[in-house]
Parts: C-alpha cells; structure tokens; sequence
C-alpha cells in the first residue's frame, strides 16, 4: 500500500513542475485514496462518490509553493501519512542488468537486445498476465530518439510505445516537423507498465524501476546512434539527466544537455499537452522541435515557424 500512496506523491510532483494546480480524480481513484492504510492507521472515511463520477481536486497552495525539500513531507500530511513514516520503496528489484549487444550489423543487434528485454525475468515479473513487455521501435538509422517514460494501458496491450492518445498526438507533432513515426526512433525508459491497485490511470516508475531499465535504453541508443535525444516529460528528463540535477522540467525545457555522449532536449509529455490543450503550451513544445529541427539540418518552411502563433 505504501508505494500505490508514493506513486501518487510522485504523479503530484509530476503535475506540479508542469505547472497543474488541479487534477481530476475518479471516484474509484478517491475512494481508494480515502481507504488507504497507511503506517497502521486508517484515513478517515466518507462517502464514495457515485461510479464513474470525477472530481476536480486542487494541489494545495502550501504543497504547490514549497521548496523541494518540503514538497513530500507536506504532500503526505495532505493525504494523512505521519510526518515521521519512511518514504523509501523497499528494493526488489535487483542491480540493472548487465549484458552484450553482440556482433552483427544494426537488425541484427537490435533484435538480439529486444529478446534479452523480452525475456528478462524482471520484466516478466513486472509485466501484468496477458499484457506486452515493451520494447523501442521505430528506424534504426533514425536521426532523433524520442523517449518517453514507461508503457501506458495501451501499450502494454500491443507492445509498443506511444500507440494511445499520447502517441497519436506525438505522431501529428512528428508529423507537423515534415516527418513520419517510420522515421524516427521511439522508446521508453521503462519496459513495462508500473504497477497500479488498477488498469485505470497510470503512475510515474520509480527511481529504481527507471535505473533498472536504463541499460536497455543505453543499448537501443547504442544501436541507433542518433544525432540526438527528445526527452518526453519531467519524468524522462529525470531518469536522463539525475533526479539529483533536474528538480522541475522548467529548468532543463528547451535547453541542450548531454546522455550517452548524444545531445539532449527535455520538452513537454504529449500527455501534458491532452491535459493542457492551449496554445502556449503548444507552442512552447514547438519551439524546441524547431530546435530538434535546426539541429537535424531539416527544412523548415515559413509556416513551420509560424505554427500555433
């Protein structure tokens, strides 16, 4: 129980950096939140909102305006967790493994990588009965890496990445840069959906989750070697860049870094762009796939440039 409560700390925080102030949370989702047990102790109760019913829920102004520092010991007050409890996931997880990308030209490579990922024991255990580890996809000469965070409910069902909402809006913004999904590279920290009391929603992975999949990451880049990588979220930017250096996604937006000697640029989810449907934030997006094209030397037309102005 006490990690479905930290995936939600972490999913708040998530929002938080991209700058939501409110949320919408299923009766389901609330209920389960009002019936967590937590250090023993029982969150007092009221009653269920009806089935399939939504409500909007703000971040309160003292969790959303304070330091980093103070960000989750106030946020668990919020939803009842002692001040005191440990905030920490027991690891189960194991070291990141460790592994040969073999010889071979790029097909050859890659597909020996994308068995080691589906026959992982790891990913197996984590990845739901009857549902899809899920591996990149996409050209293995492409120029640009997009990465994202971890599978959807969608994903895990076909075994690809990006093929929900998230993914259709993603390919419309590839699409908008002159190119094809079968030009460019698309993949995901993680190999599998994390875990959830439900299939409904999704959470953020955890910093170990994250670090366990980042080898096989590393290899599908290895393999590609792209001119350079599109960080998809906060989340992705972390796990890329150190939860230690990016506190929030406003920090690192738009501006070049560096993963796996390849350079890097951390934008919005697409996901937060669903949510968040305005045109500022679409432009804010497109102006660093203009840098994503400036850099890959493609053609941008006047009207590129002028896109959601």
């Amino acid at each position: 129980m006490k990690s479905e409560l930290e995936a939600i700390v972490e999913e708040l925080k998530r929002l938080r950096e991209e700058g939501v102030s409110y949320v919408n949370v299923s009766g389901k989702t609330l209920q389960y939140l009002k019936n967590a047990t937590i250090e023993g102790q029982w969150m007092e109760a009221a009653s269920p909102p009806e089935a399939g019913s939504s409500v909007a829920v703000e971040i309160p102004d003292k969790v959303r305006s304070a330091s980093p520092e103070e960000f989750d010991r106030l946020l668990r007050e919020e939803v009842g967790e002692k001040p005191n409890a440990p905030t920490s996931c027991s690891s189960s997880l194991g070291s990141p493994p460790v592994f040969s990308l073999g010889e071979g030209d790029k097909a050859q490579r890659w597909e020996a990588l994308r068995e080691i990922v589906l026959n992982c024991p790891v990913c197996q255990k984590h990845t739901r009965k009857g549902f899809k580890t899920v591996f990149g996809v996409g050209n293995l000469d492409a120029d640009i890496f997009f990465c994202g965070e971890a599978p959807g409910g969608d994903e895990e069902e076909q075994g690809e990445p990006f093929v929900g909402k998230a993914g259709q809006l993603l390919n419309k913004m590839i699409k908008a840069m002159g190119l094809g999904r079968e030009q460019v590279y698309i993949g995901n920290l993680m190999n599998w959906r994390p875990s959830l009391p439900a299939r409904v929603g999704n959470r953020p992975p955890t910093r170990e989750e994250m670090n366990f999949c980042l080898p096989y990451l590393i290899g599908q880049i290895e393999i590609v070697k792209p001119k350079l990588i599109v960080a998809l979220g906060a989340t992705a930017a972390k796990g890329l860049l150190g939860f230690d250096l990016v506190r929030s996604l406003r920090e690192v937006k738009g501006v070049w870094h560096e993963f796996a000697n390849t350079p890097l640029i951390p934008t919005y989810h697409p996901s937060y762009l669903l949510r968040n449907d305005s045109k500022r934030d679409k432009r804010a997006v497109w102006e660093d796939l203009l840098k994503v094209m400036d850099r890959c030397e493609l053609p941008i037309s006047e009207k590129q440039r002028q896109y959601f102005l």
